[in-house]
C-alpha cells in the first residue's frame, strides 16, 4: 500500500466519524457513500472500487450506531416491494388469460363440431320409397 492510498483510507475513516456524529464539513451530511466520498475528499469511484471494505464498514456502522437503514437499502427495499407487486399482478393476469384461452378453445370446438353435424333436411314424400308411410302429414 502506498502513502496516497493510506492517506485516503485515513481521510475516509475520519469522514465516517464526522458523518456519524452529525458534524459534516463539506458534504450535506447524508449517510450515503457519495456523501462519505465528498466528506473525505476522495473520488466516489475510489471509494466504491479501491476501498469497498471501508464503504461496507460505513454502512454497517450506520446500521449499528444510528439504528437507521442506509438510503441505498431503503431504495432497494422499495424497488423489491414494487417488483413483487408487479409479479403478483402479472401472475393474476396470466391466470385470467389462461382461463379465457380454455373457454375460447371450448367455444371454438363446440362451434366447429356444430357445423359438421347440422340437422339433416327432412325428406319429402316424393323422395321416399313406396313402402314408407310418414308419421306426420307434411306441412306445406
Amino acid at each position: 500500500m502506498n502513502q496516497q492510498h493510506q492517506n485516503e483510507r485515513t481521510r475516509i475513516r475520519e469522514a465516517m466519524d464526522r458523518l456519524l456524529t452529525g458534524q459534516p464539513r463539506t458534504s450535506d451530511g447524508s449517510l450515503t457513500a457519495v456523501a462519505l466520498a465528498v466528506e473525505a475528499d476522495v473520488h466516489r469511484m475510489a471509494l466504491l472500487k479501491r476501498h469497498v471494505d471501508l464503504k461496507n464498514e460505513f454502512y454497517e456502522r450506520v446500521r449499528n450506531e444510528t439504528q437507521q437503514v442506509p438510503e441505498t437499502e431503503k431504495r432497494l427495499r422499495k424497488t423489491v416491494t414494487t417488483l413483487k407487486k408487479t409479479v403478483s399482478n402479472q401472475k393474476t393476469e396470466i391466470d385470467d388469460l389462461r382461463q379465457q384461452v380454455t373457454l375460447l378453445a371450448m367455444a371454438s370446438a363446440v362451434l366447429i363440431d356444430g357445423q359438421g353435424t347440422s340437422p339433416a333436411p327432412e325428406p319429402s314424400l316424393t323422395d321416399a320409397p313406396d313402402n314408407v308411410i310418414p308419421f306426420r302429414p307434411p306441412t306445406s
